[in-house]
């Protein structure tokens, strides 16, 4: 059931890279997985698996990553600069709210997109038992950060 669900969101984003035009990579990305900083609550962590710069759109970038989040986890208020973002539930339930529109619960095979500049209010794992686990697609700024989350005040 795993791997049916790894191959669907390997398809997901290969046909996301073939819609922009991505060519095939290369090899893996010399990035290494990201862990949130440690706050109050458990937090994400974010692992890159493909990136390629994009043919045929000069200065993009093509990044596919999994974010996993623990029982209870939940991410840090952020941004993703001017990044277009796609995001698929691999695994469990995700509560996510981007400014401006109403929070929203998405399971397993549910999907969402953000706008380039999206506010992301909150994002977490709607359950306190269970992982949850999303396959992201990022069309980003070659070079820029692909998650900057807010500062504290």
């Amino acid at each position: 059931m795993i791997s049916a669900r790894i191959a669907g969101g390997v398809l997901i984003a290969g046909m996301a890279a073939a819609l922009v035009g991505c060519a095939p990579a290369t090899g893996r990305p010399t990035t290494q997985a990201i862990s949130a900083v440690a706050s109050e609550h458990p937090s994400e962590t974010l692992t890159p698996l493909f990136q390629q710069a994009l043919p045929n759109v000069r200065g993009k970038t093509f990044t596919s990553a999994t974010v996993t989040f623990p029982p209870g986890a939940e991410a840090a208020p952020h941004r993703h600069g001017d990044a277009f973002v796609y995001a698929y539930v691999l695994e469990g339930t995700v509560r996510s709210h981007v400014e401006g529109e109403p929070m929203r619960t998405y399971h397993q095979g549910e999907n969402w997109m953000e706008q380039p500049g999206a506010h992301h209010v909150a994002t977490e794992n709607a359950s306190d038992t269970e992982p949850a686990e999303l396959l992201v697609v990022f069309v980003s700024t070659t070079g820029e950060q692909l998650k900057t989350d807010d500062r504290h005040q």
